[in-house]
């Protein structure tokens, strides 16, 4: 619409906002997001104009006295798992379930795959790692590729780049979400292509219960990372009432959080990796309960906690932009 009718139609409702004079907190929170709903129209359609400069700085005041005198119930570091992260799972939770269907779906496409392509395991696998495995299986030590380095270098090399990869999958979204489904589609097909070579060799249950000591945190990552691409991707492709680069900044600003929020999980991976995959001879009760622990953590975390946070009227993370 034009600017001239846009000021007519909203102008009695902002001169009102301009006294402040509520005490209600639901109200002034009605206000803040009817004029940042406004501020969002008027950067997107008159970006120069002095309506939406006197928005901008409508907003902020409005903004100021609402958090002016907020006290923090807990340390920002306590309040980012406890609430912000969880929320952010349950805001996103779609992304989320996209992820993990692409990874299940391409995983049991590397399956079939390697069943009816002898050749396809090496190539996705590498011929290295095959001929090493066959090895090892001829010896009767089948997963000794996690007994071959000292424990401390195998931690920091699996820690580090197992986070590089998390924000390789995060920083793919940029490319329309594109990077971000390749990445998923990659580490699906590998996934695949893996659990078939150990179960066509008869050690399926055994991969299971030595290689998912590690693995359940470790693919349960990369899919919350790959989640975090796709809302990067997503905030460049559906703006909804932001312009397109303050949307942008939103997605990257909530995607960064979530793949932040993966390294302490991405870190513990790598310790059952380095010091405890390793131990292929423990007991199974030993191997099932960190196998169904880390799991359960999982599920809990990113599924149960954020739906009963939501449940709670816990509100969803709003992206606070800075206000120029």
């Amino acid at each position: 619409m034009r600017e001239a009718l846009f000021i007519k139609q909203n102008s009695e409702r902002w001169q009102k906002y301009e006294q402040m004079q509520t005490p209600d907190p639901d109200e002034l929170a009605e206000r803040f997001i009817s004029l940042t709903d406004d501020l969002a129209y008027a950067k997107t359609f008159y970006p120069q104009s002095k309506t939406t400069a006197y928005l901008n700085g409508l907003t902020a005041r409005l903004h100021q006295s609402i958090y002016q005198n907020k006290k923090e119930k807990s340390s920002r570091f306590i309040s980012f798992w406890k609430f912000e992260l969880p929320l952010l799972f349950k805001k996103y939770e779609l992304q989320l379930l996209y992820a993990f269907l692409f990874t299940v779906v391409f995983a049991l496409m590397g399956a079939l795959s390697a069943k009816y392509d002898n050749s396809f395991l090496r190539l996705i696998l590498g011929n290295g790692y095959v001929n090493m495995t066959n090895e090892n299986i001829a010896k009767g030590d089948p997963f000794g590729v996690y007994k071959r380095q000292n424990e401390f270098s195998m931690f920091f090399q699996i820690a580090s780049h197992n986070i590089f990869v998390a924000f390789y999958c995060f920083v793919g979204g940029v490319f329309f979400s594109l990077g971000s489904i390749y990445a998923l589609i990659r580490n699906g097909i590998m996934l695949g292509s893996f659990e078939y070579y150990f179960f066509s060799k008869g050690l399926g249950l055994q991969s299971v219960l030595v290689i998912w000591i590690h693995g359940t945190l470790e693919i349960s990552s990369i899919i919350i990372a790959g989640a975090a691409g796709l809302v990067l991707g997503k905030s460049i492709l559906f703006p909804k009432t932001y312009n397109r680069i303050d949307s942008f900044k939103c997605g990257a600003k909530d995607g960064t959080k979530m793949v932040i929020g993966l390294v302490p999980i991405f870190i513990t991976a790598a310790f059952f990796e380095s010091f405890v995959t390793r131990h292929t001879g423990m007991p199974v009760w030993l191997s099932v309960s960190i196998l169904f622990l880390s799991l359960l953590f999982i599920i809990a975390y990113v599924i149960i906690y954020p739906n009963y946070l939501h449940k709670k009227n816990q509100p969803k993370p709003i992206c606070n932009l800075k206000l120029n």
